[in-house]
Protein backbone atom coordinates (compact mmCIF):
# COMPACT_ATOMS: atom_id res chain seq x y z
CA UNK A 1 0.00 0.00 0.00
CA UNK A 2 1.28 2.96 -0.84
CA UNK A 3 2.38 5.06 2.54
CA UNK A 4 0.09 8.16 2.25
CA UNK A 5 -2.67 6.17 2.09
CA UNK A 6 -1.66 4.30 5.55
CA UNK A 7 -4.26 5.92 7.25
CA UNK A 8 -7.62 5.94 5.17
CA UNK A 9 -8.37 1.94 5.58
CA UNK A 10 -8.40 2.04 9.37
CA UNK A 11 -10.21 -0.27 11.52
CA UNK A 12 -11.35 0.52 15.36
CA UNK A 13 -12.40 -1.80 18.48
CA UNK A 14 -15.28 -1.23 20.57
CA UNK A 15 -16.29 -2.95 23.72
CA UNK A 16 -20.17 -3.03 23.63
CA UNK A 17 -21.20 0.14 21.69
CA UNK A 18 -24.92 0.48 22.23
CA UNK A 19 -27.39 1.44 20.23
CA UNK A 20 -26.99 4.98 19.94
CA UNK A 21 -23.26 4.83 19.91
CA UNK A 22 -23.47 2.45 16.85
CA UNK A 23 -25.86 5.21 14.95
CA UNK A 24 -23.45 7.75 15.77
CA UNK A 25 -20.32 5.36 14.51
CA UNK A 26 -22.31 4.90 11.26
CA UNK A 27 -22.46 8.82 10.69
CA UNK A 28 -19.09 9.55 10.96
CA UNK A 29 -17.39 6.42 9.55
CA UNK A 30 -17.47 4.95 5.71
CA UNK A 31 -19.76 2.33 5.14
CA UNK A 32 -18.27 -1.03 5.69
CA UNK A 33 -15.49 0.53 8.09
CA UNK A 34 -14.46 -2.80 10.11
CA UNK A 35 -15.45 -2.45 13.95
CA UNK A 36 -13.98 -5.13 15.92
CA UNK A 37 -16.17 -6.29 18.98
CA UNK A 38 -14.13 -6.94 21.83
CA UNK A 39 -14.64 -10.08 23.89
CA UNK A 40 -15.05 -8.84 27.31
CA UNK A 41 -15.24 -11.77 29.49
CA UNK A 42 -19.11 -10.73 30.94
CA UNK A 43 -21.18 -10.43 27.50
CA UNK A 44 -23.40 -12.98 27.05
CA UNK A 45 -23.83 -14.65 23.30
CA UNK A 46 -27.32 -13.21 22.95
CA UNK A 47 -25.66 -9.48 23.87
CA UNK A 48 -22.85 -10.21 20.89
CA UNK A 49 -24.62 -11.28 18.69
CA UNK A 50 -27.45 -8.57 18.86
CA UNK A 51 -24.71 -6.41 18.87
CA UNK A 52 -22.86 -7.57 15.72
CA UNK A 53 -26.45 -8.00 13.98
CA UNK A 54 -26.52 -3.50 14.60
CA UNK A 55 -23.52 -2.85 13.44
CA UNK A 56 -24.19 -5.12 10.42
CA UNK A 57 -27.42 -2.60 9.88
CA UNK A 58 -25.77 0.14 10.20
CA UNK A 59 -23.54 -0.32 7.30
CA UNK A 60 -20.50 -1.40 9.36
CA UNK A 61 -18.71 -4.50 9.54
CA UNK A 62 -18.36 -6.35 12.38
CA UNK A 63 -15.69 -8.62 13.40
CA UNK A 64 -16.04 -10.29 16.77
CA UNK A 65 -13.20 -11.66 18.73
CA UNK A 66 -13.50 -15.47 19.68
CA UNK A 67 -11.09 -16.13 23.12
CA UNK A 68 -10.01 -19.44 22.87
CA UNK A 69 -9.63 -20.73 26.78
CA UNK A 70 -13.19 -18.66 27.54
CA UNK A 71 -15.36 -21.04 25.12
CA UNK A 72 -16.84 -23.76 27.75
CA UNK A 73 -17.25 -26.38 25.09
CA UNK A 74 -17.45 -27.15 21.34
CA UNK A 75 -21.07 -26.73 21.10
CA UNK A 76 -20.95 -23.23 22.71
CA UNK A 77 -19.03 -22.51 19.40
CA UNK A 78 -20.88 -23.54 17.31
CA UNK A 79 -24.11 -22.30 18.22
CA UNK A 80 -22.08 -18.61 17.93
CA UNK A 81 -20.88 -18.98 15.04
CA UNK A 82 -23.90 -20.35 13.22
CA UNK A 83 -25.84 -16.72 15.24
CA UNK A 84 -23.39 -14.67 14.18
CA UNK A 85 -23.31 -15.88 10.68
CA UNK A 86 -27.11 -16.11 10.57
CA UNK A 87 -28.64 -13.27 12.25
CA UNK A 88 -25.50 -10.50 11.51
CA UNK A 89 -23.89 -12.11 8.24
CA UNK A 90 -20.57 -12.31 9.68
CA UNK A 91 -17.47 -13.98 8.11
CA UNK A 92 -14.46 -12.51 9.65
CA UNK A 93 -13.06 -12.91 13.55
CA UNK A 94 -10.49 -12.25 15.43
CA UNK A 95 -9.30 -15.47 17.19
CA UNK A 96 -7.03 -14.87 20.33
CA UNK A 97 -5.70 -16.81 23.45
CA UNK A 98 -7.59 -15.25 26.07
CA UNK A 99 -6.20 -14.53 29.70
CA UNK A 100 -8.18 -17.90 31.70
CA UNK A 101 -5.85 -20.23 33.55
CA UNK A 102 -8.00 -23.05 32.86
CA UNK A 103 -9.62 -23.22 29.18
CA UNK A 104 -12.46 -25.75 27.72
CA UNK A 105 -11.60 -27.66 25.03
CA UNK A 106 -9.82 -24.99 22.89
CA UNK A 107 -6.35 -24.33 24.72
CA UNK A 108 -5.34 -21.70 22.76
CA UNK A 109 -6.44 -19.68 19.50
CA UNK A 110 -4.55 -22.10 16.94
CA UNK A 111 -6.93 -24.83 18.53
CA UNK A 112 -9.70 -23.05 17.47
CA UNK A 113 -8.42 -21.95 14.06
CA UNK A 114 -7.68 -26.29 13.63
CA UNK A 115 -10.86 -27.79 15.26
CA UNK A 116 -13.65 -25.01 15.51
CA UNK A 117 -15.28 -25.58 12.38
CA UNK A 118 -14.93 -22.19 11.16
CA UNK A 119 -15.09 -22.86 7.29
CA UNK A 120 -18.22 -24.78 8.02
CA UNK A 121 -19.81 -22.47 9.80
CA UNK A 122 -18.87 -19.90 7.03
CA UNK A 123 -16.15 -17.94 8.15
CA UNK A 124 -13.96 -16.67 5.49
CA UNK A 125 -11.13 -14.54 6.95
CA UNK A 126 -9.09 -14.86 10.47
CA UNK A 127 -7.43 -12.36 12.26
CA UNK A 128 -4.19 -13.17 14.19
CA UNK A 129 -2.93 -11.38 17.32
CA UNK A 130 0.71 -10.26 17.35
CA UNK A 131 3.11 -8.45 20.00
CA UNK A 132 5.50 -5.95 18.63
CA UNK A 133 6.75 -5.50 22.21
CA UNK A 134 6.28 -8.88 23.06
CA UNK A 135 3.77 -10.74 25.36
CA UNK A 136 4.49 -10.79 29.08
CA UNK A 137 3.54 -14.52 29.20
CA UNK A 138 4.63 -15.91 26.45
CA UNK A 139 8.24 -16.15 25.31
CA UNK A 140 9.08 -14.47 21.66
CA UNK A 141 10.33 -17.92 19.79
CA UNK A 142 6.97 -19.26 21.00
CA UNK A 143 4.82 -16.05 19.82
CA UNK A 144 7.33 -16.43 16.44
CA UNK A 145 5.87 -20.15 16.15
CA UNK A 146 2.10 -19.78 16.94
CA UNK A 147 2.16 -16.83 14.45
CA UNK A 148 3.36 -19.43 11.39
CA UNK A 149 1.82 -22.39 12.82
CA UNK A 150 -1.87 -20.33 13.27
CA UNK A 151 -1.18 -18.95 9.42
CA UNK A 152 -0.69 -22.41 7.63
CA UNK A 153 -3.60 -23.16 9.77
CA UNK A 154 -5.84 -20.73 8.19
CA UNK A 155 -3.99 -21.00 4.68
CA UNK A 156 -4.82 -25.57 4.89
CA UNK A 157 -8.35 -24.17 5.29
CA UNK A 158 -8.67 -21.62 2.30
CA UNK A 159 -9.07 -18.87 4.74
CA UNK A 160 -8.12 -15.58 4.37
CA UNK A 161 -5.81 -14.22 7.17
CA UNK A 162 -4.65 -10.73 8.08
CA UNK A 163 -2.44 -9.74 11.59
CA UNK A 164 -3.91 -7.16 14.60
CA UNK A 165 -0.90 -6.34 16.49
CA UNK A 166 -1.16 -5.16 20.15
CA UNK A 167 -1.05 -1.40 20.68
CA UNK A 168 2.32 0.34 21.56
CA UNK A 169 3.56 4.08 22.26
CA UNK A 170 7.04 3.96 20.21
CA UNK A 171 6.82 4.16 16.26
CA UNK A 172 10.33 3.03 15.98
CA UNK A 173 9.64 -0.06 17.92
CA UNK A 174 6.82 -0.99 15.31
CA UNK A 175 8.72 0.15 12.45
CA UNK A 176 11.45 -2.78 13.33
CA UNK A 177 8.49 -5.20 14.18
CA UNK A 178 6.74 -4.73 10.96
CA UNK A 179 10.24 -4.91 9.08
CA UNK A 180 11.05 -8.37 10.82
CA UNK A 181 7.73 -9.76 10.10
CA UNK A 182 8.48 -8.89 6.03
CA UNK A 183 11.56 -9.96 6.12
CA UNK A 184 10.96 -12.88 7.22
CA UNK A 185 8.47 -13.57 4.34
CA UNK A 186 5.18 -12.44 6.55
CA UNK A 187 3.21 -10.44 3.10
CA UNK A 188 -0.08 -10.89 5.05
CA UNK A 189 -2.11 -7.92 6.03
CA UNK A 190 -1.38 -6.13 9.14
CA UNK A 191 -3.22 -3.77 11.21
CA UNK A 192 -1.32 -2.14 13.44
CA UNK A 193 -2.78 -1.50 16.98
CA UNK A 194 -2.63 2.10 18.27
CA UNK A 195 -4.39 3.64 21.35
CA UNK A 196 -7.02 6.30 20.13
CA UNK A 197 -7.67 9.97 21.94
CA UNK A 198 -7.64 8.94 25.46
CA UNK A 199 -6.59 11.02 28.68
CA UNK A 200 -2.78 10.58 29.97
CA UNK A 201 -3.84 8.47 33.28
CA UNK A 202 -5.97 5.69 31.28
CA UNK A 203 -3.31 5.15 28.73
CA UNK A 204 -1.17 4.65 31.82
CA UNK A 205 -4.09 1.97 32.83
CA UNK A 206 -4.56 0.16 30.02
CA UNK A 207 -0.11 0.49 29.03
CA UNK A 208 0.43 -1.30 32.40
CA UNK A 209 -2.60 -3.86 32.14
CA UNK A 210 -1.71 -4.86 28.43
CA UNK A 211 1.97 -5.54 29.35
CA UNK A 212 3.47 -2.35 27.28
CA UNK A 213 5.90 -1.81 29.54
CA UNK A 214 8.65 -0.98 26.83
CA UNK A 215 7.39 2.01 25.10
CA UNK A 216 5.39 3.16 28.26
CA UNK A 217 8.84 4.20 29.93
CA UNK A 218 9.32 6.32 26.71
CA UNK A 219 5.93 8.10 27.46
CA UNK A 220 5.58 8.47 30.63
CA UNK A 221 8.81 11.49 30.13
CA UNK A 222 6.29 12.85 27.12
CA UNK A 223 3.11 12.62 29.40
CA UNK A 224 5.28 14.60 32.43
CA UNK A 225 5.66 17.78 29.94
CA UNK A 226 1.91 17.65 29.51
CA UNK A 227 1.00 17.48 32.51
CA UNK A 228 2.66 20.27 33.75
CA UNK A 229 1.20 22.37 30.70
CA UNK A 230 -2.24 21.07 32.18
CA UNK A 231 -1.04 22.64 35.91
CA UNK A 232 -0.30 25.79 34.18
CA UNK A 233 -4.02 26.32 33.16
CA UNK A 234 -3.53 25.05 28.90
CA UNK A 235 -6.21 22.90 27.97
CA UNK A 236 -4.63 19.67 26.72
CA UNK A 237 -7.34 17.21 26.62
CA UNK A 238 -6.68 13.86 25.09
CA UNK A 239 -3.86 12.85 23.52
CA UNK A 240 -3.52 10.75 20.00
CA UNK A 241 -1.43 8.70 18.42
CA UNK A 242 -0.09 11.31 15.64
CA UNK A 243 3.50 10.34 16.37
CA UNK A 244 2.77 6.88 15.42
CA UNK A 245 0.92 7.80 12.12
CA UNK A 246 3.51 10.14 10.69
CA UNK A 247 6.18 7.65 11.35
CA UNK A 248 4.27 4.68 9.62
CA UNK A 249 2.75 7.40 6.65
CA UNK A 250 6.39 8.10 5.87
CA UNK A 251 7.68 4.59 5.71
CA UNK A 252 7.30 2.88 2.11
CA UNK A 253 8.60 -0.50 2.93
CA UNK A 254 5.29 -1.82 5.41
CA UNK A 255 3.47 -4.22 2.80
CA UNK A 256 -0.10 -3.95 3.27
CA UNK A 257 -1.10 -1.96 6.24
CA UNK A 258 -3.25 0.06 8.16
CA UNK A 259 -4.44 1.75 11.35
CA UNK A 260 -6.02 -0.19 14.11
CA UNK A 261 -7.25 1.92 16.78
CA UNK A 262 -8.42 0.94 20.15
CA UNK A 263 -10.95 2.92 21.36
CA UNK A 264 -9.36 3.64 25.24
CA UNK A 265 -11.16 7.04 25.28
CA UNK A 266 -14.72 6.26 23.23
CA UNK A 267 -15.53 5.07 20.33
CA UNK A 268 -17.37 7.80 18.50
CA UNK A 269 -14.18 9.86 19.94
CA UNK A 270 -11.97 7.13 18.41
CA UNK A 271 -13.79 7.13 15.01
CA UNK A 272 -13.73 10.85 14.13
CA UNK A 273 -10.10 10.79 15.44
CA UNK A 274 -9.31 8.27 12.70
CA UNK A 275 -11.68 9.62 10.11
CA UNK A 276 -9.27 13.09 10.45
CA UNK A 277 -6.58 11.39 10.21
CA UNK A 278 -7.74 9.55 7.18
CA UNK A 279 -7.66 13.26 5.73
CA UNK A 280 -4.37 14.16 6.60
CA UNK A 281 -6.00 16.24 9.61
CA UNK A 282 -3.12 15.25 12.00
CA UNK A 283 -1.77 17.82 15.06
CA UNK A 284 -4.25 19.42 16.83
CA UNK A 285 -2.33 19.72 19.94
CA UNK A 286 -3.63 15.97 19.92
CA UNK A 287 -0.44 13.95 19.34
CA UNK A 288 1.08 11.01 21.64
CA UNK A 289 3.82 12.25 23.43
CA UNK A 290 7.48 11.57 21.66
CA UNK A 291 9.30 8.59 23.03
CA UNK A 292 12.82 9.81 24.56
Amino acid sequence: MPAAGFAQKFSIEATRPGAAEIAALAEIMPRATPVYFSAVPTITPQELVAAAASLRKAGLEPIIHIAARRIATAADLRELLAALRGEADVKRLLVIGGDVDTPGPFADALAVIQKGGLREAGIEEIGIGAYPEGHPRIPSARLETALDEKIAACAAQDLRVHIVSQFSFDPQRILAWLRQLRACGITRPVKVGMAGPTSVPALFRYAKRCGVAASLRGLVSGAAASLIGQIAGQVVGNVGPDRILEALIAADDLGEAAPHYFSFGGAVETARYACEAAHGKLGAGRAMARPE
